[in-house]
Protein backbone atom coordinates (compact mmCIF):
# COMPACT_ATOMS: atom_id res chain seq x y z
CA UNK A 1 0.00 0.00 0.00
CA UNK A 2 1.59 3.59 -1.09
CA UNK A 3 2.29 5.46 1.92
CA UNK A 4 0.36 9.26 1.94
CA UNK A 5 1.66 12.11 0.97
CA UNK A 6 0.29 13.75 3.93
CA UNK A 7 -2.18 12.82 6.66
CA UNK A 8 -5.26 15.01 6.57
CA UNK A 9 -7.35 13.60 9.67
CA UNK A 10 -6.51 16.82 11.79
CA UNK A 11 -7.02 19.13 9.51
CA UNK A 12 -9.04 21.64 10.11
CA UNK A 13 -12.41 23.16 7.73
CA UNK A 14 -13.97 25.67 8.30
CA UNK A 15 -16.53 25.95 5.24
CA UNK A 16 -20.29 25.81 4.46
CA UNK A 17 -20.59 21.95 4.32
CA UNK A 18 -19.02 22.35 8.26
CA UNK A 19 -20.87 25.39 9.36
CA UNK A 20 -24.52 23.45 7.92
CA UNK A 21 -23.49 20.78 10.14
CA UNK A 22 -22.87 22.23 12.98
CA UNK A 23 -24.67 25.13 13.36
CA UNK A 24 -27.79 22.96 14.22
CA UNK A 25 -26.20 21.80 17.39
CA UNK A 26 -24.86 25.28 17.90
CA UNK A 27 -28.12 26.72 18.21
CA UNK A 28 -29.43 24.30 20.49
CA UNK A 29 -33.12 24.48 21.41
CA UNK A 30 -34.29 27.50 18.98
CA UNK A 31 -34.47 25.00 16.19
CA UNK A 32 -37.64 23.85 17.27
CA UNK A 33 -39.16 27.03 16.57
CA UNK A 34 -40.79 26.00 12.62
CA UNK A 35 -40.50 29.79 11.26
CA UNK A 36 -36.67 29.57 12.01
CA UNK A 37 -36.16 26.03 10.70
CA UNK A 38 -37.32 27.78 7.53
CA UNK A 39 -35.06 30.46 7.73
CA UNK A 40 -32.09 28.31 8.18
CA UNK A 41 -32.73 25.71 5.73
CA UNK A 42 -30.16 26.22 3.07
CA UNK A 43 -31.06 27.29 -0.36
CA UNK A 44 -28.81 26.72 -3.19
CA UNK A 45 -28.47 28.30 -6.93
CA UNK A 46 -28.44 26.07 -10.17
CA UNK A 47 -27.42 27.81 -13.73
CA UNK A 48 -29.08 25.74 -17.11
CA UNK A 49 -28.10 26.95 -20.23
CA UNK A 50 -29.82 25.79 -23.44
CA UNK A 51 -29.12 25.48 -27.35
CA UNK A 52 -25.13 24.40 -26.47
CA UNK A 53 -22.33 23.20 -28.82
CA UNK A 54 -19.58 21.76 -28.45
CA UNK A 55 -18.18 23.98 -31.17
CA UNK A 56 -20.26 27.14 -29.54
CA UNK A 57 -18.86 29.80 -27.05
CA UNK A 58 -18.24 27.66 -24.38
CA UNK A 59 -16.28 29.53 -22.17
CA UNK A 60 -18.65 32.28 -22.29
CA UNK A 61 -21.46 30.04 -21.07
CA UNK A 62 -19.27 28.80 -18.17
CA UNK A 63 -18.27 31.91 -16.82
CA UNK A 64 -21.59 33.24 -17.22
CA UNK A 65 -23.16 30.28 -15.19
CA UNK A 66 -20.55 30.07 -12.63
CA UNK A 67 -21.16 34.19 -11.66
CA UNK A 68 -24.73 33.60 -11.42
CA UNK A 69 -24.52 30.90 -8.76
CA UNK A 70 -22.19 32.90 -6.23
CA UNK A 71 -18.53 32.41 -7.89
CA UNK A 72 -16.44 35.29 -7.50
CA UNK A 73 -13.37 35.34 -9.65
CA UNK A 74 -11.02 37.20 -7.35
CA UNK A 75 -11.62 34.00 -5.33
CA UNK A 76 -9.84 31.85 -7.31
CA UNK A 77 -6.44 34.12 -7.80
CA UNK A 78 -3.34 31.30 -7.02
CA UNK A 79 -5.74 28.87 -5.96
CA UNK A 80 -5.16 24.92 -7.05
CA UNK A 81 -8.55 24.17 -9.16
CA UNK A 82 -9.06 20.44 -9.97
CA UNK A 83 -10.89 19.45 -12.37
CA UNK A 84 -12.46 16.28 -12.81
CA UNK A 85 -14.32 15.17 -16.04
CA UNK A 86 -15.54 11.49 -16.28
CA UNK A 87 -13.40 8.82 -18.33
CA UNK A 88 -14.83 6.02 -16.97
CA UNK A 89 -14.05 3.71 -20.00
CA UNK A 90 -13.90 5.93 -23.09
CA UNK A 91 -14.05 4.83 -26.77
CA UNK A 92 -14.58 7.01 -29.73
CA UNK A 93 -17.47 4.85 -30.60
CA UNK A 94 -19.27 5.51 -27.62
CA UNK A 95 -18.13 9.84 -26.99
CA UNK A 96 -21.62 10.47 -24.98
CA UNK A 97 -20.26 8.59 -22.43
CA UNK A 98 -17.75 10.76 -21.44
CA UNK A 99 -17.23 14.28 -20.73
CA UNK A 100 -16.58 16.27 -23.82
CA UNK A 101 -12.92 17.78 -24.23
CA UNK A 102 -14.03 21.02 -25.36
CA UNK A 103 -16.01 21.80 -22.23
CA UNK A 104 -12.46 20.85 -20.04
CA UNK A 105 -10.84 22.95 -21.98
CA UNK A 106 -13.35 25.75 -21.59
CA UNK A 107 -13.45 25.37 -17.74
CA UNK A 108 -9.83 25.47 -17.42
CA UNK A 109 -9.64 28.98 -19.90
CA UNK A 110 -12.51 30.34 -17.31
CA UNK A 111 -10.95 29.38 -14.30
CA UNK A 112 -6.62 30.37 -15.73
CA UNK A 113 -8.78 33.73 -16.46
CA UNK A 114 -9.54 34.41 -12.57
CA UNK A 115 -5.75 33.60 -12.16
CA UNK A 116 -6.20 29.93 -10.92
CA UNK A 117 -3.66 27.05 -10.92
CA UNK A 118 -5.56 24.73 -13.11
CA UNK A 119 -5.31 20.59 -13.09
CA UNK A 120 -6.94 18.06 -14.87
CA UNK A 121 -7.37 14.89 -13.18
CA UNK A 122 -9.64 11.74 -13.19
CA UNK A 123 -8.93 8.07 -12.12
CA UNK A 124 -10.64 6.18 -14.65
CA UNK A 125 -12.77 3.31 -13.01
CA UNK A 126 -12.81 0.48 -15.50
CA UNK A 127 -8.95 1.27 -17.31
CA UNK A 128 -6.11 0.96 -16.19
CA UNK A 129 -4.13 2.13 -18.79
CA UNK A 130 -4.91 6.05 -18.46
CA UNK A 131 -2.97 6.81 -21.86
CA UNK A 132 -5.60 4.74 -23.66
CA UNK A 133 -8.40 6.58 -22.05
CA UNK A 134 -7.53 10.28 -22.97
CA UNK A 135 -6.47 8.81 -26.20
CA UNK A 136 -9.82 7.27 -26.79
CA UNK A 137 -11.54 10.08 -25.20
CA UNK A 138 -9.65 12.95 -27.01
CA UNK A 139 -8.70 14.69 -23.89
CA UNK A 140 -5.06 14.22 -24.44
CA UNK A 141 -5.03 16.04 -27.50
CA UNK A 142 -7.09 18.20 -25.64
CA UNK A 143 -4.77 19.13 -22.89
CA UNK A 144 -1.81 18.86 -25.17
CA UNK A 145 -3.08 21.84 -27.23
CA UNK A 146 -4.43 23.91 -24.35
CA UNK A 147 -1.18 23.44 -22.88
CA UNK A 148 -3.52 22.10 -19.26
CA UNK A 149 -2.20 19.60 -17.15
CA UNK A 150 -3.01 16.07 -16.21
CA UNK A 151 -2.94 14.56 -13.44
CA UNK A 152 -3.74 10.47 -13.42
CA UNK A 153 -5.12 10.30 -10.14
CA UNK A 154 -4.83 6.45 -10.20
CA UNK A 155 -1.43 6.18 -9.59
CA UNK A 156 -0.43 9.05 -7.63
CA UNK A 157 0.86 8.67 -4.34
CA UNK A 158 -1.91 9.40 -1.51
CA UNK A 159 -2.81 11.03 1.78
CA UNK A 160 -5.44 9.81 4.16
CA UNK A 161 -8.37 11.78 5.03
CA UNK A 162 -10.76 10.79 7.59
CA UNK A 163 -14.69 10.14 6.78
CA UNK A 164 -16.92 13.03 7.34
CA UNK A 165 -19.54 11.99 5.61
CA UNK A 166 -20.31 8.69 7.88
CA UNK A 167 -22.96 7.17 5.75
CA UNK A 168 -21.20 4.24 5.62
CA UNK A 169 -18.72 1.98 7.78
CA UNK A 170 -15.61 3.08 6.06
CA UNK A 171 -13.28 5.36 8.25
CA UNK A 172 -11.79 7.32 5.86
CA UNK A 173 -10.44 7.45 2.16
CA UNK A 174 -7.26 7.71 0.47
CA UNK A 175 -7.05 10.86 -1.65
CA UNK A 176 -5.21 11.61 -4.37
CA UNK A 177 -2.32 13.97 -4.13
CA UNK A 178 -3.80 16.22 -6.64
CA UNK A 179 -7.12 16.13 -4.83
CA UNK A 180 -5.82 16.72 -1.00
CA UNK A 181 -3.53 19.76 -2.39
CA UNK A 182 -6.74 21.38 -4.43
CA UNK A 183 -8.21 24.02 -2.77
CA UNK A 184 -11.05 23.60 -4.94
CA UNK A 185 -12.40 20.71 -7.01
CA UNK A 186 -15.16 21.16 -10.17
CA UNK A 187 -16.94 17.86 -11.31
CA UNK A 188 -17.41 17.69 -14.72
CA UNK A 189 -20.07 14.45 -15.25
CA UNK A 190 -21.72 13.81 -18.00
CA UNK A 191 -25.57 13.51 -17.48
CA UNK A 192 -25.92 10.36 -17.84
CA UNK A 193 -28.75 6.97 -16.44
CA UNK A 194 -27.85 4.70 -14.36
CA UNK A 195 -28.71 0.70 -14.25
CA UNK A 196 -28.47 0.93 -10.51
CA UNK A 197 -28.85 4.79 -9.07
CA UNK A 198 -31.15 5.60 -11.93
CA UNK A 199 -29.19 9.07 -12.56
CA UNK A 200 -25.44 9.90 -12.49
CA UNK A 201 -24.00 13.36 -12.10
CA UNK A 202 -22.05 15.45 -10.24
CA UNK A 203 -21.78 13.71 -6.75
CA UNK A 204 -21.31 10.16 -8.43
CA UNK A 205 -18.74 11.04 -10.42
CA UNK A 206 -16.46 11.98 -7.52
CA UNK A 207 -16.08 8.45 -7.22
CA UNK A 208 -13.53 8.92 -9.62
CA UNK A 209 -11.31 11.43 -7.49
CA UNK A 210 -10.42 7.46 -5.79
CA UNK A 211 -7.10 5.96 -6.80
CA UNK A 212 -7.11 2.57 -8.29
CA UNK A 213 -4.09 1.39 -6.51
CA UNK A 214 -6.14 1.58 -3.24
CA UNK A 215 -9.77 0.80 -4.53
CA UNK A 216 -9.07 -1.59 -7.71
CA UNK A 217 -11.18 -1.19 -11.45
CA UNK A 218 -13.44 -1.29 -10.52
CA UNK A 219 -13.62 0.30 -7.06
CA UNK A 220 -15.86 -2.75 -5.76
CA UNK A 221 -14.80 -1.44 -1.77
CA UNK A 222 -16.63 1.11 -2.45
CA UNK A 223 -19.61 -0.95 -3.67
CA UNK A 224 -19.91 -2.73 -1.03
CA UNK A 225 -19.80 -0.52 1.66
CA UNK A 226 -22.77 1.25 -0.56
CA UNK A 227 -23.21 2.71 -3.30
CA UNK A 228 -25.24 5.72 -1.86
CA UNK A 229 -23.36 6.12 1.43
CA UNK A 230 -19.82 6.20 -0.45
CA UNK A 231 -21.30 8.76 -2.33
CA UNK A 232 -22.47 11.18 0.15
CA UNK A 233 -19.27 10.34 2.21
CA UNK A 234 -17.06 11.08 -0.66
CA UNK A 235 -18.36 14.20 -1.50
CA UNK A 236 -18.23 15.31 2.26
CA UNK A 237 -14.73 14.83 2.76
CA UNK A 238 -13.39 16.50 -0.21
CA UNK A 239 -12.46 20.21 -0.26
CA UNK A 240 -14.78 23.30 -2.06
CA UNK A 241 -17.19 21.44 -4.66
CA UNK A 242 -18.37 23.35 -8.05
CA UNK A 243 -19.42 21.61 -11.13
CA UNK A 244 -20.16 21.99 -14.56
CA UNK A 245 -21.88 19.31 -15.71
CA UNK A 246 -22.17 18.33 -19.42
CA UNK A 247 -25.67 17.83 -20.78
CA UNK A 248 -24.96 18.25 -24.27
CA UNK A 249 -24.51 15.12 -25.53
CA UNK A 250 -26.39 12.84 -23.20
CA UNK A 251 -26.93 9.01 -22.30
CA UNK A 252 -29.76 7.37 -21.29
CA UNK A 253 -30.99 3.60 -21.41
CA UNK A 254 -28.64 1.27 -19.80
CA UNK A 255 -26.13 3.91 -18.58
CA UNK A 256 -23.26 4.83 -17.49
CA UNK A 257 -21.79 2.62 -20.08
CA UNK A 258 -23.97 1.06 -22.58
CA UNK A 259 -26.73 3.60 -22.81
CA UNK A 260 -27.89 5.30 -26.05
CA UNK A 261 -27.01 9.28 -27.36
CA UNK A 262 -29.92 11.45 -26.16
CA UNK A 263 -28.86 15.33 -27.14
CA UNK A 264 -29.81 17.76 -24.94
CA UNK A 265 -28.09 20.72 -25.88
CA UNK A 266 -27.54 21.44 -21.62
CA UNK A 267 -24.61 22.88 -19.38
CA UNK A 268 -25.55 22.98 -15.91
CA UNK A 269 -24.08 24.60 -13.22
CA UNK A 270 -23.81 24.84 -9.67
CA UNK A 271 -22.01 25.13 -6.03
CA UNK A 272 -24.03 22.87 -4.14
CA UNK A 273 -23.96 19.21 -5.95
CA UNK A 274 -27.16 17.71 -4.40
CA UNK A 275 -29.00 20.92 -5.57
CA UNK A 276 -27.86 20.52 -9.28
CA UNK A 277 -28.19 16.45 -9.54
CA UNK A 278 -32.17 17.27 -8.11
CA UNK A 279 -32.32 19.54 -10.91
CA UNK A 280 -31.06 16.84 -13.65
CA UNK A 281 -32.99 14.69 -12.40
CA UNK A 282 -36.20 16.64 -12.55
CA UNK A 283 -35.08 17.62 -16.26
CA UNK A 284 -34.78 13.56 -17.06
CA UNK A 285 -38.13 13.33 -15.87
CA UNK A 286 -36.96 11.56 -12.49
CA UNK A 287 -38.24 12.06 -8.85
CA UNK A 288 -34.57 13.61 -7.08
CA UNK A 289 -36.29 12.30 -3.42
CA UNK A 290 -36.23 8.85 -4.37
CA UNK A 291 -32.73 9.02 -5.78
CA UNK A 292 -30.85 6.73 -3.19
CA UNK A 293 -27.51 9.32 -2.84
CA UNK A 294 -29.48 12.06 -3.20
CA UNK A 295 -31.93 11.02 -0.10
CA UNK A 296 -29.09 10.59 1.85
CA UNK A 297 -27.83 14.02 1.11
CA UNK A 298 -30.61 16.19 2.34
CA UNK A 299 -29.82 18.21 5.72
CA UNK A 300 -26.19 16.90 5.26
CA UNK A 301 -24.75 18.57 2.03
CA UNK A 302 -27.34 20.76 0.75
CA UNK A 303 -31.20 21.08 -0.54
CA UNK A 304 -32.73 18.77 -2.94
CA UNK A 305 -36.28 20.12 -2.52
CA UNK A 306 -37.37 22.34 -5.48
CA UNK A 307 -38.70 24.92 -2.92
CA UNK A 308 -34.49 25.69 -2.01
CA UNK A 309 -33.41 25.86 -5.40
CA UNK A 310 -33.23 29.14 -7.42
CA UNK A 311 -33.46 28.70 -10.67
CA UNK A 312 -30.69 30.93 -12.95
CA UNK A 313 -31.16 30.65 -16.75
CA UNK A 314 -33.09 28.74 -18.37
CA UNK A 315 -36.12 26.88 -16.36
CA UNK A 316 -35.67 23.12 -15.85
CA UNK A 317 -39.68 22.96 -16.85
CA UNK A 318 -38.87 24.66 -20.12
CA UNK A 319 -35.89 21.88 -21.08
CA UNK A 320 -37.15 18.92 -19.28
CA UNK A 321 -37.14 15.82 -21.86
CA UNK A 322 -37.72 12.17 -20.00
CA UNK A 323 -34.76 9.88 -20.16
CA UNK A 324 -35.24 5.80 -21.15
CA UNK A 325 -34.24 4.13 -18.22
CA UNK A 326 -34.17 0.17 -17.87
CA UNK A 327 -37.69 -1.68 -16.83
CA UNK A 328 -36.39 -2.46 -13.76
CA UNK A 329 -38.63 -2.20 -10.71
CA UNK A 330 -36.23 0.28 -9.21
CA UNK A 331 -35.80 2.33 -11.68
CA UNK A 332 -39.72 2.51 -12.52
CA UNK A 333 -39.90 4.09 -8.82
CA UNK A 334 -38.39 6.87 -9.86
CA UNK A 335 -40.14 8.05 -12.65
CA UNK A 336 -41.97 10.99 -12.39
CA UNK A 337 -44.85 9.46 -14.84
CA UNK A 338 -45.43 6.17 -13.00
CA UNK A 339 -45.87 8.50 -9.79
CA UNK A 340 -48.73 10.36 -11.68
CA UNK A 341 -46.47 13.61 -11.87
CA UNK A 342 -46.06 15.82 -14.42
CA UNK A 343 -42.77 16.84 -15.79
CA UNK A 344 -43.85 20.10 -17.24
Amino acid sequence: MNQPHQNLEDTPRLNRRTLLATGGVALGGLLAAPWLRGVLRPRASVFIAANQRYDGSLAATIREGLLAVGAEPQGFRDKRVLLKPNMVEPTRHRPHMTTHPAVIVAAAEVFRGWGAIVTVGEAPGHVRDTEMALAESGVAAALAEANVVFADLNYEEVAWCRNRGRQSMLRGFWFPRSVAEADYIVSMPKMKTHHWMGVTASMKNLYGVLPGIQYGWPKNVLHHAGIPQTVVDINASLPSLLTIVDGIDCMEGDGPILGSLKRMGLLVMGANLPAVDATIARIMGLVPERVPYLALAVNRLGPIDESRIDERGEAWREVASPFEVLDEPHLRQLRRDALGLSVT
